[in-house]
């Protein structure tokens, strides 16, 4: 059962995934809205895409920040014994809190991103292995492709295989939550599945401040 203090940190976790990273360091340094620019979402991609890497770094590592960060909550709140099935339970809903927050920020319209960065953070959170095989899937196939969107599918579906057949996790709602994590990651990117079809996705220069 659901208690005052279990809903009470879930708030904190929604609020935390809600500061608005890109938007708070466009609007504060650079004078802008990265959402009236490039894909006009707020997350780190779109940043390294319209202000360059002085802004995208930062943006990424507090995105980043926020979906690691909002899990750990589970231990500050003692809400359940850790290590139980509660207890991972309660970290699973507050990462999904957090990820909600980034995409639906309470701070900034609720016009967020599209929360792979923050995926990430809470995915290190949950598996840390299986995050570092995300990670590595991710980086390798942006620096053959240049394309941040085809990156963050392929890491997303193989999110799922690492977790249950390279660690073979038997913990049913981590296996749910990893199958969940790629049709989430698939479906939010739906636009950018048909520009990679159509050839006309943005490629985006991570060290640069060029994208074609």
């Amino acid at each position: 059962m659901i208690n005052g203090e279990t809903l009470t940190a879930i708030f904190i976790a929604y609020l935390i995934g809600s500061v608005p990273s890109a938007v708070w360091v466009g609007k504060i340094f650079y004078g802008i809205d990265v959402r009236e620019y490039g894909s006009g979402n707020a997350g780190a991609t779109n940043t390294f895409r319209v202000l360059g890497k002085n802004a995208g770094i930062p943006v990424l590592l507090l995105d980043v920040a926020k979906g690691y960060f909002a899990l750990q909550l589970a231990s500050v709140f003692e809400s359940y014994l850790p290590g139980t099935q509660q207890f991972i339970n309660f970290k699973l809903s507050l990462g999904i809190a957090a990820l909600l927050g980034h995409i639906f920020p309470i701070f900034a319209g609720f016009r967020g991103g599209k929360g792979v960065a923050t995926l990430l953070g809470i995915l290190l959170g949950v598996h840390p292995g299986a995050a570092l095989v995300c990670a590595i899937v991710f980086i390798i196939t942006l620096l053959l492709t240049n394309y941040v969107s085809l990156s963050s599918m392929l890491a997303s579906i193989v999110y799922p295989f690492a977790i249950m057949l390279i660690f073979n996790e038997t913990i049913p709602t981590v296996n749910i939550f990893a199958m969940s994590v790629a049709v989430l990651v698939l479906v939010t990117h739906q636009k950018n599945i048909e520009r990679l079809l159509n050839g006309t996705e943005s490629k985006v220069a991570i060290l640069g401040r060029k994208s074609s």
